[in-house]
């Protein structure tokens, strides 16, 4: 049975986060849901997986809380759970900046729809940056747009410091996978004395939804962060998997590398790969054969008892 995936953020003013806490753990259970919602005092930000049936369920009781009212949940579908388990979790930042006063409840950069980004991006005057860490860029982003090589959003405060001038850069264009870390950058961005500062409204993944691959400014593949690993156009499934060792995605071409080993090493993390670590992931790879032979097991026998 085909699974409806669901992400959703919002910034609004969650001082009960606590409390939610515990209403949205008991509901999702009951609906079988899958995945994971963080809450912080500066709002909530979930993927979740479920039945259709399920995934309405969920967005309509948050919805009942009049400050989740106008969430805008984006939708697509998997064959499969893309999570082993569901996780509610109090954080401190529902997307981690290190800057506690930014609050984009209250100011955010100018909202751009996915029709209208090609004219933006294409206009000289705009920079445009992916505000996602170096891993996620490696794979794919638009046209011409600047790469900050970020290991974490976290660094994203001292990219601006070094590399951006509100004198210079009087029109900043940011994008994300689904538009939560570009509007917090805008409102840091703001609060740094830049006027011009828009993002890509319901980020890459509203973008590769409604624009058409022949008017597309997209390159590459899209990385999400679960099961799927990657999305392409139209939100198909991407091409790549992840390394077990180091969690960077990797493709065909990746494997060809001699520095491929299935559940040990990739050509990004194979010159870390020390005898103890060789030893561990070893372990983990053998325990992981074990699971997929459990679980088609498993599976061969529910069918044959069809």
């Amino acid at each position: 049975m085909a699974l409806t995936v669901a992400t959703f953020y919002k910034f609004v003013a969650l001082p009960d986060c606590v409390e939610k806490q515990v209403e949205i753990l008991a509901y999702c259970q009951q609906q079988e849901i899958k995945g994971t919602i963080l809450l912080a005092q500066e709002g909530i930000n979930g993927t979740i997986a479920g039945s259709r049936v399920a995934i309405g369920a969920v967005i309509d009781f948050l919805k009942t809380d009049t400050r989740l009212a106008d969430l805008e949940p984006k939708e697509s579908i998997a064959n499969e759970s893309p999570f082993e388990r569901l996780k509610v979790k109090i954080k401190p930042e529902i997307v981690t900046l290190g800057k506690p006063e930014i609050n984009p409840a209250k100011v955010t950069g100018t909202y751009v729809d996915a029709q209208e980004w090609n004219q933006l991006i294409t206009n000289p005057d705009v920079i445009v940056i992916d505000t996602r860490n170096e891993y996620e860029v490696s794979i794919g982003t638009f046209h011409k747009a600047v790469n900050p090589q970020l290991a974490s959003f976290h660094e994203f405060p001292d990219y601006v410091e070094r590399h951006l001038d509100p004198a210079k850069h009087q029109k900043v264009a940011m994008f994300c996978t689904g538009g939560i870390r570009c509007e917090k950058a805008s409102a840091y961005l703001l609060q740094q004395g830049f006027q011009e500062v828009y993002h890509l409204q319901g980020g890459i993944l509203k973008y590769l939804e409604e624009v058409p691959a022949e008017e597309s400014l997209w390159q590459g593949e899209c990385f999400v962060f679960d099961e799927r690993i990657a999305v392409k156009h139209g939100l198909e499934l991407g091409s790549y998997e992840i390394c077990r060792s180091c969690g960077h995605p990797i493709n065909d071409a990746d494997k060809a590398s001699p520095h491929y080993e299935e559940g040990i090493a990739c050509l990004y993390c194979y010159d870390t790969l020390t005898p103890e670590k060789r030893a561990r992931q070893e372990e983990r790879q053998r325990q992981f054969e074990l699971a997929q032979k459990q679980r088609k097991t498993i599976h061969d026998g529910n069918l044959g008892s069809m």
